[in-house]
């Protein structure tokens, strides 16, 4: 006959096998899930454009942003980290990647929204090579799950050219 510490170890090891064939399971599932994300981006006006004193171009704006992201929810997802990038070419890189807003959603009721807000962070460039230039907003999303792996995807919104010449001067 078995020890109740036997008995205990047994109880314990199945559980964990069974745990981790639901999260594999979950995992598995989520793969087929494939979200219609409906977005929009409008700049309503550029705030400030200016050279900073480093002479960094930096550009502030207000956003109309409006978004459903209820198709990305499933029983497995925790939480949705969102955020829009502004994304443009210069002579030195091929590609340019600056966060204008973030949000995490973490209820599928809340997944829908419109707001209209000035940028979280500023869009700002090592030189001086956003004038005139053509910055196309993206938005990405980032599903992190109760378990298994997290899935990232992106969708490309619009485009927007900056004026010629600075706003602000300093």
């Amino acid at each position: 006959m078995h020890s109740a510490v036997q008995r205990a170890n047994a109880l314990v090891t199945i559980a964990a096998i069974l745990l981790a064939a639901l999260c594999t399971a979950a995992s598995f599932l989520d793969s087929f899930n494939s979200p219609s994300v409906q977005a929009h981006v409008e700049v309503v006006k550029i705030n400030r454009f200016k050279r900073q004193l480093d002479g960094n171009d930096e550009v502030k704006m207000t956003l109309n942003i409006s978004m459903n992201l209820e198709s990305i929810f499933t029983w497995n997802t925790k939480q949705v980290f969102v955020f829009l990038a502004a994304e443009y070419e210069t002579e030195k890189n091929s590609l340019n990647q600056v966060s204008l807003w973030d949000h995490i959603v973490q209820e599928k009721e809340r997944a829908s929204f419109r707001v209209k807000v000035p940028t979280k962070y500023p869009l700002i460039d090592q030189g001086r090579n956003l004038r005139g230039k053509k910055i196309g907003l993206v938005l990405h999303w980032h599903v992190m799950p109760k378990s298994g792996r997290m899935i990232r995807d992106k969708m490309p919104l619009s485009y927007l050219s900056l004026p010629n010449s600075y706003t602000t001067k300093s």
